[in-house]
C-alpha cells in the first residue's frame, strides 16, 4: 500500500509540489515522501485513538473529502508542521501545500477505493496495511454481514460496532508500537 499511496501522492503533487516555488526542485521527492508517510501515519493514529467512524466516513463520501473531518485536519496539520520543521517552509506555504495537497490526495484515495474497475486500493487492503492484519479475511465493504462469533471482542455477550473498533483500534496500536507502518515507513522514506 505504501508504494502506491507515494504514487498518488506523487500524481496530485504537480502544482502544489513540484510547480511551487517555495520548494527547491531538490527538495520535491522529499515532500512528496513526507506528505505519503504523513497520510498513513495519520490514518493509523486515527484507527489506533478509536476514531474509526471518521475514517469509514472518508471512504463513504464518494471522492469529495470533507476539510472539517479530524482526521483530514489532523494530517493536514501534521503536514504543515513536518513542511515547516524540515523544510523551513513558511506558515502560509505549509497551510496552502497541505490544504491542497492532502484533500486531492486523499479524495483520490477514496475514488480509486471505490472503483469497481480499479483495483491499486482496496479498502480492505488499506485497514489490514494499517492493522498489521487484523482485519484480514473481513469484507469492509460489507462489514455487517461479517459480524459472526468470535468477535465479541468487549466481552458484553453481543456482537457490535464497538467490537469492531476495538479489532481495529487495537491492531493499529500494535502496529504503531511494533515497528510495522513506523518501521516500513522508516525503511520507505529514510527516516
Amino acid at each position: 500500500m505504501l508504494d502506491q499511496l507515494l504514487q498518488l501522492v506523487r500524481d496530485n503533487a504537480q502544482e502544489t509540489v513540484v510547480a511551487n516555488p517555495a520548494i527547491p526542485n531538490e527538495q520535491n521527492e522529499a515532500v512528496i515522501s513526507e506528505a505519503s508517510g504523513t497520510i498513513a501515519t495519520g490514518l493509523q493514529d486515527a484507527l489506533a485513538s478509536g476514531n474509526l467512524r471518521e475514517v469509514m466516513s472518508l471512504f463513504n463520501a464518494g471522492g469529495e473529502v470533507d476539510n472539517s473531518n479530524p482526521v483530514v485536519n489532523n494530517i493536514s496539520g501534521n503536514l504543515i508542521g513536518k513542511l515547516q520543521e524540515k523544510f523551513n517552509l513558511n506558515g502560509g506555504n505549509a497551510s496552502a501545500i497541505a490544504g491542497s495537497l492532502i484533500p486531492a490526495v486523499l479524495g483520490s484515495l477514496v475514488r480509486k477505493t471505490n472503483d469497481p474497475g480499479d483495483n491499486s486500493f482496496s479498502l480492505d487492503g488499506i485497514f489490514s496495511s494499517l492493522t498489521g492484519g487484523s482485519t484480514q479475511g473481513l469484507n469492509l465493504n460489507g462489514i455487517l454481514g461479517k459480524f459472526a462469533g468470535g468477535l465479541d471482542k468487549d466481552g458484553d455477550g453481543d456482537v457490535d460496532m464497538e467490537d469492531f473498533k476495538n479489532l481495529i483500534s487495537n491492531g493499529a496500536r500494535q502496529q504503531q508500537g511494533g515497528g510495522g507502518l513506523g518501521g516500513l515507513l522508516g525503511g520507505l522514506f529514510g527516516k
